[in-house]
């Protein structure tokens, strides 16, 4: 017997109902923030995703020759194609511009909760304001993204240029390895690593940096940092909102990518892989033959969004089961359609049982049965039991679609 590959999923339907209302919540908070849904291929050239994350990426990536000998690879990530496409169609575009994305993308990792090599992403791109004001609106429509699910996260916020202002007279290489060790919190490491380059003072002031909370601490650690005015501005606006953070200004996101302001969200419920969204300030697009334009975005880990939920208490369409005879089967026909272009969910039966047998079946399924013998076929009326209560009454079609239009959503 054929099994899925690994690290893929198979959704059976209430799990992909859960799914759906919860990207449903996502994409009406981003609609009321005026984010408009863009959506890009799942596979791309190559270079796309090694211009800016480098060669190593290639190992945890899915890459093949296409016919015509062009190395693509499955997206891996999304915010490179978003911008991709900025570059190739939207770069004369009004700005700003508020994009977002739903997809699914492909990592050759090894698969654990949480982590799978086929997995969705929720996303927002902010391309072409260059202000606290965006910095800021990217956090706090992070923060009501979150909070329409209901999922428990913890936000933390931070900005680069203060571990920038730490490590700028170290050389590039030795920084992204000094950040790797940070990111890792692999202390022992950058101790080795700085106390080999004689500057343990750098550990003192980084590691200070890590457990500060306070920005005017930040600024005494690390000095006098070009971006102070933004930075302040930025939390200002943050603190004149009602979202919940903390300042982390040990957050070492992507030193090459980022540019100033990032932030993260977790899930406390996770355990070890607990990071359910990730985002900051960038400039991407000039490395794809674009303009040097400012963007800030973000990418919601949709599956860790819903493991960390668990199981998702969503309203069931009311369901009605058209019950019927043979002589009654072409009218039940008719009946099931007007129930349907009411907006209320029928079905007919489909495996020629009689009506005892098709009552039996309803009652494991449906809120409602509606009779059609030869009767009902000859009145025009129908008969209308609910079977939660048991109560059967024969009535016309257009009191019957009323009463379960009164009855709503089950809970």
């Amino acid at each position: 017997m054929l099994q899925k590959p690994r690290g893929t999923r198979d959704f059976l339907p209430d799990e992909m109902e859960a799914r759906r209302s919860v990207e449903w919540c996502f994409r009406e908070v981003a609609r009321r923030w005026g984010y408009r849904e863009v959506c890009t291929p799942e596979f791309e050239d190559l270079d796309l995703f090694t211009m800016r994350s480098g060669e190593g990426i290639i190992e945890e990536m899915y890459v093949f020759l296409d016919k015509g000998g062009r190395k693509l690879a499955l997206r891996p990530e999304i915010t490179a194609s978003v911008i991709r496409m900025y570059v190739n169609e939207a770069k004369v575009a009004k700005k700003p511009l508020r994009w977002y994305y739903f997809a699914d993308c492909f990592r050759y990792e090894r698969p654990q909760k949480g982590r799978y090599r086929q997995f969705w992403q929720f996303g927002v791109e902010l391309i072409g304001a260059d202000t606290a004001l965006a910095d800021a609106e990217m956090v706090i429509l992070a923060a009501d993204m979150l909070n329409a699910t209901g999922v428990m996260y913890d936000l933390r916020v931070g900005h680069l240029s203060f571990m920038k202002q730490l490590l700028q007279d170290l050389e590039p290489n030795i920084q992204r390895r000094v950040m790797s060790y940070l990111d890792k919190k692999d202390f022992k490491g950058l101790t080795v690593t700085l106390e080999a380059m004689k500057k343990p003072d750098l550990y003192q002031s980084l590691t200070a940096l890590i457990d500060c909370r306070e920005l005017a601490e930040a600024f005494d650690i690390s000095g006098l940092v070009p971006e102070k005015e933004r930075i302040e501005q930025t939390i200002g606006i943050l603190d004149a909102t009602d979202v919940k953070y903390t300042l982390n200004f040990g957050i070492a996101r992507g030193l090459d990518y980022y540019t100033g302001m990032v932030f993260e969200g977790f899930a406390p419920n996770l355990g070890a892989e607990n990071q359910i969204l990730g985002g900051g300030a960038y400039r991407l697009a000039h490395l794809f033959g674009g303009d040097d334009v400012a963007s800030c975005g973000f990418a919601i880990g949709f599956d860790r969004v819903m493991v960390s939920l668990g199981d998702v208490k969503q309203s069931k369409d009311t369901v009605v089961a058209i019950v019927c005879t043979n002589e009654g089967q072409k009218r039940a026909l008719a009946i099931a359609r007007a129930f349907r272009d009411a907006g209320i969910r029928a079905e007919m039966n489909l495996m020629e049982r009689g009506l005892g047998t098709q009552l039996a079946h309803a009652s494991k399924s449906a809120d409602y049965a509606v009779v059609i013998g030869q009767r009902e076929a000859e009145s025009g009326n129908v008969t209308i039991k609910n079977l939660q209560t048991g109560e059967q009454k024969t009535v016309e079609l257009a009191a019957a679609i009323a009463e379960v239009r009164a009855h709503g959503p089950r809970g």
